[in-house]
């Protein structure tokens, strides 16, 4: 129970203390209010770009888009282009810009490149950054060039198949203890096994904390997502908050909301989520406080037939969504079969805008009955057998990317958060204890901006 005598949710009272799914220690973020300046001004918006986005690990991408020796991949963030590519002695980063005019060297989203050579005066460099080539180089004077200009390279490291830069000259930490998590959290689904099936970048009208807030939290479900409350507890969700403005929460699926006054039967969303787990909706003979149960058995049985190993997950993870939040700007959505990785990425010159960067990536296997959850949204007939790695799906603020509904909801709804907070009546945020991982960001947030 809290201070009002609310029940704290659990959703395994049982798990031991070591278990990924135990309910961690409460942590005492305080009561302030936090102010709305960093919405909208953009002295803020550069204060952010100097203290917290050149300074944190970010994800970059992943690892299995650079399979080989000469792939790459950039990533670009506010004015900054970052070359991620496959060396001879593993993954580098580097920035995307030739050393003797500053032209950038890669336009392409991907590839595979063993030298890069630069489009204004065709100096070249090998994948590991070092210079191969000065054009005329006898023109030079020996001093200018003596220290043979190669390309600047950015720290980067991997962690459960994931690529992660940080831009600092000397980051604060290095990338595990940074991120906050704890050890095998994430390793446990085998993102590197794992293949991308749709890559979005799109932008919304608003801030890009305003973005991170909305996922952090269920408190909005029922009002933005109605829909939602036949299949999602979203008052029985278990939040944790872990160092570094890390955090997650246990939403239970398969399961009516506690607003629902109908607790007992098998909606159709419901038996939507069952045809999801491989089994047949039509022949189920328990109410709706059996399905949550019944997807677990079934996701393990399917497993078992196609010789996958489950061992190394707890039930709750085979139905349940642990939304995890790496700090500062990212979301991902871990399930078995897919993980829906999601990035707040701030936009150049607004802050009124940011990107919402999204990947599914799923656990391919040739049998059609293993796929990802349909609620991910993947558009109808995507490829998810993994084999070919699809284009990133560029779109304005103008244009649909059709991410599904309940996305569409919020692309929607975030410009209108964004007009109101303006407001003269609007004095900063009030959290309640739903919104706990808005608090904890925040309180990070404003310690790395202090630094």
């Amino acid at each position: 129970m809290n201070a009002k005598g609310v029940p704290i949710a659990v959703i395994n009272p049982d798990a031991p203390v070591e278990s990924l799914e135990a309910k961690q220690p409460e942590v005492d973020n305080g009561v302030e209010i936090a102010g709305k300046e960093g919405y909208f001004s953009r002295d803020y918006m550069q204060r952010e770009w100097d203290r917290l986005w050149t300074r944190s690990w970010l994800i970059a991408g992943v690892e299995s888009d650079i399979p080989e020796v000469g792939d790459f991949f950039l990533f670009n963030i506010r004015d900054e282009s970052i070359i991620v590519t496959r060396t001879e002695e593993g993954i580098k980063a580097f920035y995307n810009v030739c050393s003797h005019r500053g032209a950038r060297l890669v336009w392409d989203d991907r590839g595979n490149r063993k030298v890069f050579v630069c489009p204004f005066h065709s100096w070249s460099f090998h994948n590991d950054g070092r210079l191969r080539r000065i054009t005329d180089e006898e023109y030079f004077k020996p001093e200018v060039v003596a220290h043979r200009p190669g390309l600047k390279p950015v720290h980067c490291d991997t962690l459960a198949g994931i690529v992660f830069i940080n831009m600092d000259d000397a980051p604060e930490q290095p990338l595990k203890e940074a991120i906050g998590l704890p050890d095998g959290y994430l390793e446990a689904y085998r993102i590197a096994d794992m293949r991308v099936a749709r890559h979005v970048r799109s932008e919304w009208g608003a801030n890009w904390k305003v973005g991170v807030e909305a996922f952090y939290e269920s408190y909005h479900l029922h009002a933005v997502h109605p829909e939602t409350r036949g299949v999602m507890g979203d008052l029985n969700v278990q939040y944790d908050l872990y160092p570094n403005g890390a955090s997650r929460m246990i939403v239970p699926l398969g399961q009516p909301s506690p607003r629902m006054h109908d607790q007992a039967t098998v909606n159709e969303g419901l038996k939507m989520m069952l045809e999801d787990a491989g089994l047949d909706s039509s022949g189920f003979t328990g109410t709706a406080a059996d399905v949550r149960r019944a997807i677990q058995q079934g996701k393990r049985q399917r497993a078992e037939r196609l010789g996958l190993d489950y061992s190394r997950f707890v039930d709750g993870q085979l139905s349940d969504s642990w939304a995890t939040g790496i700090f500062p700007n990212v979301q991902i959505g871990c399930h078995p079969e897919a993980v829906f990785l999601m990035r707040f990425l701030p936009h150049e010159t607004d802050p009124e805008r940011f990107y919402y960067d999204t990947m599914t990536l799923i656990f391919p296997v040739e049998d059609g009955s293993y796929r990802p959850p349909a609620w991910m949204g993947l558009p109808e007939g995507t490829d998810t057998t993994g084999r070919v790695r699809p284009a990133t799906e560029h779109y304005s603020i103008e244009e649909d990317p059709n991410l599904g509904l309940v996305l569409s909801q919020d692309s929607a709804l975030l410009p209108v958060v964004q007009q109101g907070m303006r407001s003269r009546g609007f004095e900063g945020q009030l959290w309640s204890e739903q919104e706990q991982r808005l608090r904890h960001f925040h309180v990070e947030l404003e310690r790395r901006l202090a630094r």
